[in-house]
C-alpha cells in the first residue's frame, strides 16, 4: 500500500512539474511604423520562441531579427542592413515577469501588465506592457499591444526619410503557449 501511495505521490509530482512551462516557436510579433501618407512599414516574424512558467509568473520571448518579414523586399533589406544591423545584432530578447502575479489569472480571462528587460539592436531597456491572457483548452493566448521608440534602441532614422517613418513603432505580440 505504501509503494502504491509514493508511487501516486511521484506520478502527480511529475505531472504538476510537466505543467508548469509552457511555450511556443510559433510565437508571432509584428510591428509598424507607418506614416498615413507613404509607403506601409510594416513586418511580422511568425518564429518567435517563448517560454512562460506557471509557477512564477516569468516570460521569457527570443526573435531572430532576420525573421521579420516586410512586403517589399528592399524595404526588408534597409531594414536588417541599416536600422536593426541584424548581422551585428541577430537577435531580440525579452525577459520578464507579470506583475502582481497569481496562478489564479490561470483560470480566467485575465488583464494584465509584464514588466521585464527587452534587449535589441544591442540595447536593454526596461519596459512596462499591457497584455491579456486568454484560456483555451489548456492553451495559454498572451496577447499584447505597446509602443516602442526607435531612438530608445539606438536606432536613427536618418533625415532623407524621416518624414516616411513613425517617431514611435506599435508592436503587437501574440504567443499561443502549450504545455511542456
Amino acid at each position: 500500500m505504501k509503494l502504491k501511495i509514493t508511487f501516486l505521490l511521484l506520478f502527480l509530482s511529475l505531472a504538476l512539474t510537466a505543467q508548469e512551462k509552457y511555450y511556443t516557436k510559433s510565437g508571432k510579433i509584428s510591428f509598424e511604423s507607418s506614416v498615413p501618407t507613404f509607403e506601409e512599414v510594416k513586418a511580422t516574424n511568425t518564429k518567435v520562441t517563448a517560454v512562460f512558467k506557471s509557477s512564477t509568473g516569468e516570460i521569457a520571448a527570443l526573435a531572430l531579427v532576420k525573421g521579420f518579414r516586410f512586403k517589399i523586399a528592399l524595404m526588408e533589406e534597409h531594414f536588417n542592413e541599416n536600422y536593426a544591423e541584424s548581422s551585428k545584432f541577430p537577435k531580440a530578447k525579452f525577459s520578464g515577469k507579470i506583475l502582481n502575479y497569481s496562478p489564479d489569472i490561470l483560470k480566467n480571462d485575465s488583464s494584465i501588465k509584464i514588466k521585464g528587460s527587452l534587449t535589441f539592436h544591442g540595447i536593454t531597456n526596461v519596459i512596462e506592457i499591457p497584455a491579456k491572457v486568454e484560456i483555451k483548452n489548456g492553451t495559454i493566448l498572451l496577447l499584447a499591444k505597446f509602443t516602442l521608440k526607435p531612438e530608445d534602441f539606438g536606432i536613427k532614422i536618418p533625415k532623407i526619410v524621416r518624414k516616411k517613418i513613425a517617431e514611435r513603432v506599435d508592436v503587437n505580440l501574440q504567443f499561443e503557449l502549450k504545455a511542456k
